[in-house]
């Protein structure tokens, strides 16, 4: 396999199709591990991470269209899809080495990042630990912006959360939860926007190290009281970044309330909600989703990093002094601690 040029490079100036081959999953080991991961398309560089228990899979009828005018990277983090599962660090700053490492091993210098849910949280903290690598943000549905999140994966943090999601194993539970996720979609709940991908996320965990390496990272960003990592006292930070934020307003994981948090606290930020849609904007519009990312890109320049930039940022901290709140929130409230 060859690799792929990086840089910051232009888009190209016609649209090429993109052959099956290119769409397969690939895989490099990094560390010693096996990272899978899907690789298409010539051009600026796009990185599409993927949410907790999911894969790059989630991307795969989005990204022939992206790799027309992109190199596309999607790949499967640590513990997810087809990569390995060793008893590792699962936090979101390990996983922002993880994405670094994997684009150094594929010869891409920088990338715009497409974050979902939890990628939402590693394409942020990617922009923190490597921002000369990062040219634009895209975050859709992030966590990591606010404390509330489902009562469910509250719920799977707890103890004895092993125990709970090895039942859902069990011969007949699938019909169970299957007719549960029924029920609340003809409820018409917030949540029952996702039935179906959260119903997926339930069948990606066949075994005992799949579900351990999904509380393992749970653990990492949610605990009894709800997200435990935020990312919203360093926000000011993406000064001089384009940033896309792209949220359903019936997102019943991550409440819409907290897109407006974080285009507040983010300087320049766009936000674009989708009507109608839950968690998985990109799944219930996704030429809407399509077109967007295309024009944002086409649109922005890239990211200019500058240590002296970089440095007055921090210096000045928080717009309003050291003392400054959060916008809309106290940053206590929004998690116990921030991902360094």
């Amino acid at each position: 396999m060859e690799d792929v040029p990086g840089g910051r490079s232009r888009h190209a100036p016609g649209l090429r199709p993109v052959g099956e081959e290119e769409l397969r999953p690939r895989h490099r080991i990094v560390h010693g591990y096996r990272r899978a991961y899907r690789l298409a398309g010539q051009g600026p560089a796009l990185v599409l991470i993927h949410g907790i228990g999911d894969s790059s899979a989630t991307w795969a009828d989005l990204i022939p269209d992206l790799a027309r005018t992109h190199t596309v990277l999607a790949p499967d983090l640590l513990g997810h899809g087809a990569s390995d599962r060793p008893r590792a660090d699962y936090s979101v700053a390990a996983y922002a080495n993880g994405v670094r490492d994997l684009l150094t091993t594929l010869g891409i210098e920088s990338a715009t990042l497409v974050g979902h849910s939890l990628g939402g949280g590693v394409a942020m903290q990617f922009a923190y630990q490597f921002p000369e690598r990062t040219e634009r943000l895209i975050l859709v549905g992030a966590g990591g912006v606010g404390r509330e999140v489902t009562p469910v994966l509250r719920a799977a943090s707890l103890p004895g959360a092993h125990l709970l999601l090895s039942a859902l194993r069990l011969p007949g539970m699938r019909l169970n939860v299957g007719l549960f996720a029924h029920l609340m979609r003809l409820l018409d709940t917030d949540l029952g926007q996702d039935a179906a991908e959260l119903l997926t996320l339930v069948d990606a965990l066949p075994d005992a190290t799949s579900r351990s390496v999904f509380i393992r990272t749970l653990r990492a960003v949610v605990d009894w009281r709800g997200q435990a990592v935020t990312m919203l006292d360093r926000c000011y930070l993406t000064e001089g970044m384009p940033t896309l934020l792209i949220w359903g307003d019936r997102d019943g994981v991550v409440p819409v309330r907290h897109a407006h948090r974080a285009h507040e606290a983010m300087p320049g930020s766009r936000l674009e909600i989708f009507e109608g849609a839950g968690h998985f904007p990109f799944h219930t519009d996704p030429a809407r989703f399509l077109a967007l990312v295309e024009e944002f890109t086409s649109a922005t320049p890239p990211a200019e990093w500058s240590r002296d930039h970089w440095r007055a940022l921090l210096r000045a901290g928080r717009p309003g002094g050291p003392g400054n709140r959060v916008p809309g929130t106290d940053v206590r409230e929004a998690g116990e601690r921030s991902a360094t």
